[in-house]
C-alpha cells in the first residue's frame, strides 16, 4: 500500500482485466480503496484480484457486460451491497474492431464498437450517476475516452475515433448536468499506451517501441501506471473543481 488518497472509499473499474483497467484498478487499491473489477470474463478479473490482495489491498472481482442494461444496474447494485457505497466509477471497458478503410468497415463491426464503447458507457454511466445522486457526498466518474477521434486522426481507426469522441461528448454533457448533485464527471483520452492494442498486426513490443521512438513527440508509448494516475487525479479531492474535463495522455502526440 502506498497511500490513502481514497480510503474508505470504494472505486469500481470497468474492463479490470488487463491493460489500462488493471492499472487503474492497482492504483486505487494501493491509495487505499476497496475495489470492485468488472469484466466479461472472470479469470482475468480474477488475477487482478489476486494482485490488488498480494499487495495489501482489497477487491472484488464482478461479471458483467456493460453494454446490457440490466447487468450494468445489477453490476452498481452489487458493489453497493457489498461495500455500501460507490464513490468512484472509472468506466473503461472498450473493444477495438474493423481497422481499416471506412468502405471496407462491416456492419457487424461498427455495431460491436457502438455497443461496447458508447452503449456500455452510457449504460455503466447511468446506473453509477444513479447511485451517487442518491447517497451522501456524491461521487466521482472518469470515462476513458481516446485521443482517436476527438484529438487526433489516423486512417484505418475511423469507426473506433468515432465511438471514443462520442464517449467525449456524453462525458462534457454529463458533467454539466449532474454537477450540482454532487457527481462529478471528467475523461481521460489516452494515446498509444503499453497495451496490446497499441499493436500493429504482427508487431512485437520491440518494434512498436522502436516505431514509437519516430511518431512520439515523447519517444515511446505511455505506461498504464502513468494513465491510472491521471484517472486517479481526476478522480481525487485534488481535482475537486475539474467538471467535464478530456486530460489527453500521449505524449504530445495530438499537437
Amino acid at each position: 500500500m502506498s497511500g490513502n488518497r481514497f480510503s474508505g472509499r470504494t472505486a469500481l473499474v470497468t474492463g479490470a482485466g488487463s491493460g489500462i483497467g488493471r492499472a487503474v484498478a492497482l492504483a486505487f487499491a494501493a491509495e487505499g480503496a476497496r475495489v470492485a473489477v468488472a469484466g466479461r470474463s472472470r479469470a482475468p478479473l480474477e488475477e487482478t484480484v489476486a494482485l490488488v490482495e498480494r499487495a495489501g489491498g482489497t477487491a472484488v472481482a464482478e461479471v458483467a457486460d456493460i453494454s446490457r442494461a440490466t447487468e450494468a444496474e445489477a453490476l452498481v447494485g452489487a458493489v453497493v451491497e457489498r461495500f455500501g457505497s460507490l464513490d468512484v466509477a472509472v468506466n473503461n471497458a472498450g473493444v477495438f474492431h474493423g481497422g481499416g478503410p471506412l468502405d471496407e468497415l462491416a456492419e457487424d463491426d461498427w455495431r460491436a464498437l457502438l455497443d461496447v464503447n458508447v452503449t456500455g458507457v452510457f449504460l455503466a454511466l447511468r446506473a453509477e450517476v444513479r447511485q451517487m445522486r442518491a447517497q451522501h457526498g456524491g461521487g466521482a466518474i472518469v470515462n476513458v475516452a481516446s485521443v482517436l477521434g476527438r484529438h487526433r486522426q489516423v486512417p484505418g481507426t475511423v469507426a473506433y475515433g468515432a465511438s471514443k469522441a462520442a464517449v467525449a461528448a456524453l462525458t462534457r454533457g454529463a458533467a454539466l448536468e449532474y454537477i450540482a448533485d454532487g457527481v462529478r464527471i471528467n475523461a481521460v483520452s489516452p494515446g498509444p499506451s503499453d497495451t496490446a492494442m497499441s499493436l500493429r498486426p504482427g508487431e512485437t513490443e520491440a518494434e512498436r517501441d522502436a516505431r514509437m521512438k519516430e511518431q512520439s513527440p515523447l519517444g515511446r508509448v505511455s505506461s498504464t501506471p502513468e494513465v491510472a494516475d491521471a484517472v486517479l487525479y481526476l478522480a481525487s479531492d485534488a481535482a475537486a473543481s475539474l467538471v467535464g474535463t478530456d486530460l489527453v495522455i500521449d505524449g504530445g502526440a495530438s499537437l
